[in-house]
């Protein structure tokens, strides 16, 4: 990291749930290359629960052990108001806000049957909750200044994830809400994408139903992915430093012209996702009613190739 070209000289960026794993190594990523960083974490354990400044204050001290400049936020994202005053941290400490890395989470995993309703609501309010919480005041400082980077934090988990139903809507929440803020902003040079990061490397990697690993180990159980539609395996460890890489370029002026997307990262392996689409279709001009659907021609055309012999 010596050789930091400081890409973002200049620039103040926020990031959400920095205190640890992927928004750590966004944070400090951030400082070397010549942003000031509002590192915000309400210092939690992955269920959300619990504070604890000191985790934030921890990655400020890092950031300034190499001449970064970095000031830290405990407030939840969780919270409206409170997710006002992360914003105002960085107006009060730097007068602008260029960046914002929507990373914050917390895991609650239960297979549905034993998930309870504040399970659900906790994830929920951290994640997808917390990104529009956090881009609902950052847009109009954004839209005023005619410039601005959004990153939000998806996961492959929102392709589906065994006991992680809370975590796999928000997430998939996340992306959707990443595609309608490029329309909504785009107009006034402000981006929003999304990532997909791998990383074992972490305190959310793991746990009951937990990360990649734990689903793999799952998929063995019962012979089928249990993360996504795909094999999770790659070639080499998903390491939080690679997605921060990721992210970081994201923000930079090369990538100017990247507005709604969804990327990829993690274990040596970079993509860009699709967005999706109709992949069949037939017209009836009369409409389509319950007899002329169930005609075994039909049947077969719409789901045939994905239903089981």
């Amino acid at each position: 990291m010596a050789d930091a070209r400081k890409r973002l000289a200049g620039k103040v960026a926020i990031v959400t749930g920095a205190g640890n794993g992927i928004g750590r190594a966004e944070a400090l990523l951030l400082a070397r290359e010549g942003a000031k960083v509002v590192v915000n974490d309400l210092g939690g354990d992955t269920k959300g629960e619990g504070a604890d400044l000191g985790v934030a204050q921890k990655v400020v001290q890092e950031i300034q052990s190499f001449g970064g400049n970095a000031v830290a936020n405990g407030d939840s994202v969780a919270d409206y108001s409170a997710a006002a005053r992360i914003i105002d941290t960085a107006i009060k400490s730097f007068g602008r806000l260029d960046i914002l890395i929507n990373n914050a989470g917390n895991a609650r995993p239960r297979v549905i049957y034993n998930l309870s309703e504040e399970d659900w609501d906790a994830v929920i309010a951290v994640h997808l909750k917390g990104c529009f919480n956090m881009v609902r005041h950052a847009a109009p400082i954004m839209r005023e200044q005619r410039s601005g980077v959004i990153i939000n934090t998806g996961s492959e988990s929102g392709l589906g994830h065994f006991g992680q139903a809370n975590y796999s809507a928000a997430k998939e929440g996340i992306i959707g809400f990443t595609r309608t803020i490029a329309r909504d902003l785009g107009r006034f040079n402000i981006r929003c994408n999304a990532i997909r990061p791998r990383a074992l490397d972490t305190r959310l990697a793991g746990g009951e139903g937990g990360g990649v690993a734990a689903g793999e180990k799952l998929a063995q159980t019962f012979g089928q992915h249990v993360l996504g539609n795909r094999s999770m395996s790659t070639p080499l460890t998903p390491k939080a430093e690679e997605v921060a890489a990721l992210v970081v370029w994201l923000c930079t002026d090369s990538m100017a012209g990247v507005n709604g997307r969804t990327f990829q990262i993690g274990g040596g392996e970079v993509g860009l996702w699709s967005e999706p689409e109709l992949i069949k279709s037939s017209f009836r001009e009369e409409g389509w009613d319950l007899d002329a659907l169930d005609k075994d021609a039909m049947r077969n055309y719409l789901v045939g190739d994905i239903i089981e012999p």
